[in-house]
């Protein structure tokens, strides 16, 4: 039997091949109220030991781009399309993101985000339903049909992206701060969201 509130998933046995290779299931985090959510594919290895999504290198890189945007990894929900890690942290296979489609539809009813942020190629796909050329589209924004609803989605190339290809390292900073800027959370004043510029 599956459990979720919107927001965490108490079990889950759809994937075999994730069951085996996951030592817990990891479940978004951040406030479930947050303007802007970052989505990235599947928990690696640090995260599937300690619980939470993007920590170590890439979960580094992300936090500096947020603080350089202006804000801090408590101001944004971070979460990944399917929660449990991959094997040989593999890409999942398109059967594990839509077995794991419906919490994330969940959670992103729940949170009502101003603004997705798909990190890297897979989120951006899955999302948005086609194929994307994420370093050409990183900063672009589309609608996308998350369930019952429409949501701004604006690609980005995943943080790893910027460790090995330093050429990425301006492209991520530039999406996050852009991300910042339109969910209206760079605007440190307390003034309005800027989303209607747009």
């Amino acid at each position: 039997m599956n459990e979720t509130d919107g927001l965490c998933v108490g079990s889950c046995e759809r994937c075999p091949a994730l069951v085996e290779s996951r030592s817990r299931i990891v479940d978004g985090v951040g406030p479930d109220d947050a303007d802007l959510l970052f989505l990235g594919e599947a928990p690696g290895q640090k995260e599937d030991e300690g619980g939470e999504p993007f920590v170590g290198r890439s979960g580094d890189v992300l936090d500096e781009a947020l603080r350089d945007a202006g804000l801090a990894r408590s101001d944004v929900r971070i979460t990944n399309c399917v929660r449990c890690r991959p094997p040989d942290n593999r890409d999942p296979h398109v059967e594990e993101l839509e077995n794991c489609r419906g919490y994330l539809e969940a959670e992103i009813a729940t949170v009502d985000p101003d603004l997705v942020v798909t990190l890297g190629k897979v989120p951006g796909e899955h999302l948005l339903d086609r194929s994307v050329a994420v370093t050409k589209e990183a900063g672009e924004v589309h609608d996308a049909r998350v369930g019952e609803r429409s949501q701004r989605v604006l690609i980005s190339v995943h943080p790893a992206a910027t460790l090995y290809d330093a050429s990425q390292r301006d492209t991520f900073a530039d999406a996050i701060a852009h991300a910042a800027e339109l969910s209206g959370l760079a605007d440190a004043d307390g003034g309005q969201s800027r989303l209607g510029d747009y």
